[in-house]
C-alpha cells in the first residue's frame, strides 16, 4: 500500500510540474496573482522547465544534481513540517521538536529521492487546471486539475494550499481521485510507530532515501558499460 501511495504522490509531483499557467482574472491585481495557489502551480512548472530542459542527459547522470533541482523548484512552495505534523497525527505532539524536524526531512527525502527520475520524463498539455470557484480560504485552498495518462483516461488530481505564518502561500497536500496522502500516510505511520516507535521509523526512511540515491548511480553506472 505504502509503495503504490508513493508512486500515486510521484505521478501528482509531475502533474504540478507540468500545469500549464492558468488566465488570470484581469480585475486582479498583481500582488493576488503573485500569491494565489494557481500562480505558484504556474511558478512551479516554468522554474522546473527552466533547470530540466535541455539538460535531462546530464541530471540522469548526476543524481546530487537533479536531487537539488527538486529541491531548489519544490521545496520553497510545500510546507513539509506541516505536511509532516499531519502525518504523524496524534504522534505529533508526543515527540520533540528535534524528532519532528528530522522525520519531516526523512520523510520528504524518501518520496522525492525515490522517484526524481520521473520528474525527466514530464511532458506540457497533459494537465487541465479546473476552474477555481469560491472565495481564498487561508486555511485551505484546493486547486483542482485533471491529468491525462497515456492510455487516454484521466484522473483527478487536487493540491491543498494553505497560507504559512509568514504569508506566503504553500501546498501540503496531494489528493488523488479522492484519497489523500497524507490520510494515507498516517494510517501506516500510525501503525509503523506503534510498532518500532517513531526514531526507528525515520532512520528506516532516511536509509531508503540514501539507497535510492545509491540504486540510482548503480543504473547510470550499469547503462555505461
Amino acid at each position: 500500500m505504502l509503495r503504490q501511495l508513493s508512486l500515486a504522490i510521484a505521478l501528482a509531483v509531475t502533474a504540478a510540474a507540468s500545469m500549464p499557467a492558468p488566465a488570470q482574472d484581469a480585475s486582479a491585481s498583481a500582488a493576488a496573482a503573485d500569491t494565489a495557489p494557481q500562480a505558484i502551480v504556474s511558478t512551479i512548472s516554468d522554474d522546473l522547465a527552466k533547470a530540466i530542459d535541455g539538460h535531462q542527459s546530464e541530471l540522469k547522470n548526476d543524481k546530487e544534481k537533479l536531487i537539488a533541482v527538486i529541491d531548489d523548484v519544490f521545496l520553497p512552495h510545500f510546507d513539509i513540517d506541516y505536511a509532516s505534523i499531519l502525518v504523524l497525527g496524534q504522534n505529533a505532539s508526543k515527540a520533540t521538536p528535534q524528532q519532528r524536524e528530522r522525520f519531516a526531512k526523512a520523510f520528504y527525502n524518501s518520496i522525492t529521492h525515490r522517484y526524481a527520475e520521473g520528474l525527466l520524463n514530464y511532458t506540457r498539455g497533459r494537465v487541465k487546471v479546473l476552474p477555481f470557484n469560491g472565495d481564498l480560504n487561508n486555511k485551505r485552498t484546493v486547486v483542482r486539475t485533471q491529468v491525462m495518462l497515456d492510455d487516454g483516461k484521466s484522473v483527478s488530481v487536487d493540491y491543498a494550499f494553505r497560507k504559512s505564518k509568514s504569508g506566503d502561500w504553500k501546498a501540503y497536500d496531494v489528493i488523488i481521485e479522492g484519497i489523500s496522502y497524507i490520510t494515507n500516510y498516517r494510517n501506516q505511520v500510525d501503525a509503523e510507530i506503534k510498532k518500532e516507535g517513531l526514531d526507528k521509523l525515520t532512520a528506516d526512511l532516511e536509509q531508503k532515501g540514501s539507497a535510492a540515491i545509491d540504486e540510482m548511480k548503480q543504473q547510470t553506472a550499469g547503462g555505461h558499460q
